[in-house]
Formats: C-alpha cells, structure tokens, sequence
C-alpha cells in the first residue's frame, strides 16, 4: 500500500511554525545564535528527507514506506520537484549530486551537468550573435538535459525499484495536477520570456490565459513523456531490470524523445541535433574532500563550483571563528575575504575536467591554504581579484599560465535560480540532488508537446579562449550547482544543499560553520541571519563583478553593519529572512536518529520517520 503524508501530518508541521516565535532569542556573543526556531527540527529513527517543495518531500516519503531507498526515493522526489517548482528545475535540468553508498562506504559524485551543442563554438557566436552569449534565453543558452540520465544513473547502481514505480507520484501530479501556489502563478503571468515562444504559452497559458492562484495546474504532456519512459521499460524488462532501466533512458537520449527534441531545436533556430542527445551521459566521478576540524567534507569536482567552499573551509580553518563570535564584524569580513579569495581560484582553475586540468592537490594544499590566508587584511576590505599560483604546493610542480578576465561592465546576476532534495535511508544511505534550470524558467522554451524546457546553463560559459571556462562543443559549463557531503569517523554526518547560484557556496558555508563551529542545530544554522558577496565575477555573461560588494540580512545588528562600511565594504542591507533556501539532513550514529531542517524563508519542507 502506498504512504502518503496526511493533511494531519502536514498541518502539524505547520502548526510547530505558526506557534514558534514570531522572533528569535539571541544568545551571547560565539554562541548559537538562538536556540528556539521558527520552524521545528524534524527527527526519526528510519529515514528523513527534506526539499524545496512539500509535494517532493511527500512523493520521496511515499517511495520509502513501499520499500524503496534513498536513491530511489531521491529520483521519485525530483520527479515530483520539476513539476511543482517548474520555473527552477525540470525534465530538462541540469544537475549534480552527492551520495553515500552505505554498502561499500562510499561517497561518490555523479556530474549530470549538460554539455554545449557540438554546433557551439566561440566562433559562431562571434559570428552569429555579435560575441555574446544569451543570458538565460532561447535555445541558443542552452545545454543537454542531464536529469534523466543522473535519474538512471541512480536507480541502476543503487536503487531497488523500476522507472514505473519512481516517476508514479510524477506522472499522477502532471496528470491530476496541484494547486497553483500565488508565486508561481505570479511568475508564469509576469515572465516575459515565458510570453515569447509559442509551444511554452499553449503549455503556460492555455487558452491564452494565465492560470490564476488556486487553479488546478495540469502539465500532461509531461505526463505523457514520463508515460513513454516506462513503456520502453515494460517492453524490455524480459530482458532484465538493468535493460527495462536502460531502455528508459534511452528512449530519452537516444529513441524517439530524442528525435523530437532535435527536431524542434532545428526548426526554432537551436544549435542541439540528435547526436547531442545521442552522445550525452552523466558521469559517476571521485568527489574532492578536505579535513576540516575533524570533519570530512566532499564536494563535487568537475564542472562545479562546489571545490570553492572547500578552499575557503581551509582559510577560515585557521582562525578561531567562534571567540570571533558569529556574524561579528571580524567574522564576517573574514569570512568575505576567504570567499573572494576562494572565488578568485575558482574563476581561474575550476572546469570540466575532461577539457582541463585542476590542480587539486595544490588548490587543496594546507600550506597553500595558509600563504591565501595571508593575504587577508583584517581591516580592510579587498577590492581586486586575487587568483593564486598553487603550483609550488603540487605534487609535481607545473606552470599553471591560463588566462582570467575581469570586467565591471553588464549586471550579470549572481544569484540564479536551482532546487534541492535530501534523503537518508534506514540504512543511512544519503542522496544530496540539485536539479536546476539555471535561471528562473531556464531557457523559456517548452520543447514541442514533450512537457518540459531545457536548462540555460550555456550563458556560464566564457568566450575567452584558453580560459578554464570557454565555450567548446561537448564541454559542461563550470556550474554554480554544488551541495555538500560531510563524514565523521567514516560514518556519515550530514547531507545539506542549496538553490542560490554563485550564493550556493556561500550559504551552504555558514550552515556548515553554524553547526561545526558554534554548535547549532539544523534548524538553528539554517535559519540564522546571513551574509553574501559579489566581489567576484558572475557566472552568468558578461560575468560581471562588483568590487567591495557585500550585503547583510538586516538581523545583522546596525553596529556589525557600521563596522563593515568603515573596513571598505560596500554594503547592502537586505530584509531579515531574504538570502537562503537551504535545506539538509543530519545523522547521529550512536543515538540512531536523523534530524531534518528546511529554510523557512521559502516553502522547503522536511519530514523524517
């Protein structure tokens, strides 16, 4: 019998936050920042997940009271998630993921991230689009779908159950519909991008209206293309699960759907053509990982920008951040400072590993670590970028020549649009999933009748030649997408994540220091007041960066503000719950249970068992 989690289940959890206090009680100076919360730690013995939407949670919930486990679940969740948060994830997402694999105790990256058109080239856009790339529009922005093969990926090396049984709760969603929530329907009504193309206005607004708050909203072709996966499945699971799973997937890249999705590029002057789809996997790879007070943190390496934080962690390993006292002025810049400098390397090393190399073993390097955290002024804020040369502390030593451009020019945005689930299992397995579309709608197009929009990831690339970024055929972008996998003693500790573009790192960043350097809970170091910079180059074109740029939740107190203008910051104050959507999962081993938490300045939602 499936599980579902009752409107009594859920309008408990509400409950819990209406009656948590309308405003949180400070504690002294280094300590948790307070310790009740608005939104209450979820705790079980079996399994927990948390996501960006309820009816992602609840859809993961259900896969694991059938029996399944938590890449089965993580799969089923997402599925439910492109539905229900449409405008930043989807069928036609990008993504990268974390796991452990609690049967060979092993932390494993997979990099679903999409590839450029072997059309694209930094000549043709030279040539045909002025030597600029689209910023977060048209099909010329866009990159391969990398979800559903990440989804394959998953099931078929550790799942137990069938695309039939994972993408139901979907295929029931696009089907039957949900409720419009008012953002949504406030973002498909305003998005002008969405009012440009054709297939997405028949999809969006059916008959030539917006569909209004409260509105059932149905996407059924999606439903049929999900439909289509799991009759190539049927059709070859006499052969087997794996060929029933295979045959999905291929359907997808390889069969008709692909065949659609080339065709439709063609006719509406996209660059992808069927060998793009043809040609396309995701990668199982090795994570990066650091040693950060005793902790083992893991972040995905290629195409990522996720290796940033773990350079920063080691930065800020070597100052006591908690006599500093939490979002102090002395933690704050510091931090800040870190960050910049890690941004710096990450805009002149971090790629896709199969066109470039990364020099981790430098990059990673204590002692490297330790000569970047000398270049922080403790009393002013910097205001160039500042890549360093970790060629010295590598293994072999090479010259690392590759150029970097730096330009104050544009108003790239930082910020982007992604979502994210989490689940651990009974057997503490852990998935940390960030599907995205990039920005808000991804590219705009909805592909023919298939239901679903491609990703607008191609707008990161540079068009610098010999850049670690530039644009060649089949190469992944260097994404913003990362989320973080923390071990303990070899048993795992914690799964957390964030949409966010170039601010993912950021705020997964001080969940992780609330909880390892002040002691928080996972409720506490989520909803604590945050801080962000741009002082580095936007990922998305023309990458545009902003010196000296830092902005503050206006709970940072007035004097910690003042502290940070007279360092040379250029401050912005922003409202008291506006920089976050984070969620994540922890796991204690010796007491057995799991404690979730969800950011509650979006609509993120945890559950556990």
């Amino acid at each position: 019998m499936h599980y579902r989690l009752s409107t009594l289940a859920f309008a408990f959890v509400l409950a819990a936050v209406v009656a948590g206090p309308a405003r949180a009680q400070e504690e002294p100076e280094g300590q948790a920042a307070f310790t009740r919360t608005m939104r209450p730690v979820i705790s079980g013995r079996l399994y927990a997940v948390s996501s960006m939407k309820p009816q992602a949670t609840e859809a993961a919930v259900r896969i694991l009271e059938a029996g399944g486990n938590a890449f089965d679940a993580a799969v089923a969740g997402q599925a439910v998630l492109a539905l229900v948060d449409p405008s930043l994830n989807g069928y036609g997402s990008d993504t990268v993921i974390l796991i452990y694999d609690a049967k060979t105790k092993r932390v494993v990256s997979i990099n679903g991230e999409g590839t450029a058109p072997k059309l694209a080239t930094i000549d043709w856009y030279k040539e045909h689009n002025g030597g600029k790339l689209p910023v977060n529009d048209s099909l010329l922005s866009g990159t391969v779908p990398g979800v559903v093969d990440a989804w394959f990926t998953l099931i078929d090396r550790w799942g137990t159950m069938s695309f039939a049984q994972v993408l139901q709760p979907a295929i029931e969603v696009a089907e039957q519909g949900f409720v419009l929530p008012a953002g949504l329907a406030r973002s498909i009504a305003t998005s002008r991008k969405l009012q440009k193309y054709p297939s997405t206005m028949k999809l969006y607004w059916p008959g030539g209206k917006p569909p209004q708050p409260g509105d059932v909203f149905r996407n059924p072709d999606a439903g049929r293309t999900l439909r289509r996966l799991v009759e190539a499945e049927k059709a070859a699971s006499g052969k087997g699960r794996h060929a029933g799973l295979l045959a999905a997937r291929d359907r997808f890249y390889k069969g008709d759907i692909a065949r659609e999705m080339a065709a439709f590029s063609e006719q509406n002057g996209g660059l992808f053509r069927y060998e793009d789809f043809a040609s396309y996997t995701a990668e199982v790879e090795q994570p990066v990982s650091i040693a950060y007070r005793g902790y083992q943190i893991y972040k995905n390496a290629s195409a990522s920008q996720g290796p940033a934080e773990l350079f920063a962690l080691n930065m800020l390993e070597g100052y006591d951040l908690r006599k500093m006292g939490l979002n102090s002025a002395a933690y704050i810049h510091t931090s800040a400072e870190a960050l910049k400098l890690a941004f710096a390397d990450r805009e002149k090393f971090l790629g896709d590993m199969d066109f470039i190399k990364i020099p981790f073993d430098g990059l990673l390097s204590k002692d490297y670590a330790a000569e970047r955290r000398g270049l922080i002024d403790p009393d002013k804020a910097s205001l160039e970028l500042r890549p360093g040369d970790p060629s010295k502390f590598m293994k072999t030593p090479e010259p690392l020549a590759r150029p970097v451009t730096v330009t104050t020019e544009g108003d790239a945005d930082h910020v982007g649009d992604t979502s994210y689930i989490a689940v651990v299992d009974k057997a503490r397995n852990m998935v940390s999933f960030e599907p995205s579309l990039h920005s808000s709608w991804g590219t705009g197009v909805v592909m023919g009748d298939l239901g679903l929009i491609f990703n607008c990831r191609g707008d990161y690339y540079s068009l610098v030649p010999g850049e670690a970024n530039a644009l060649a055929p089949g190469k992944r972008p260097r994404s913003t997408l990362q989320s973080t996998l923390v071990m303990k003693d070899g048993e795992p500790f914690m799964i957390l994540g964030s949409p966010g573009g170039d601010d993912q790192v950021m705020r997964t960043l001080q969940t992780l220091v609330n909880i390892l350097d002040f002691g928080m809970n996972v409720q506490q170091a989520i909803e604590a007041p945050r801080w962000s910079t741009r002082a580095f180059p936007a990922s998305p074109f023309p990458h545009t960066m902003y010196p000296g740029d830092l902005s503050v939740e206006n709970r940072i107190p007035e004097a910690v503000q003042k502290a940070l203008i007279a360092k040379g910051h250029k401050l912005t104050v922003s409202g008291g719950w506006t920089m976050g959507s984070n969620a994540a999962i922890m796991v204690d081993v010796k007491k057995g249970f799991l404690s979730a938490g969800a950011d509650p300045r979006v609509d993120a939602y945890a559950w556990a068992r």
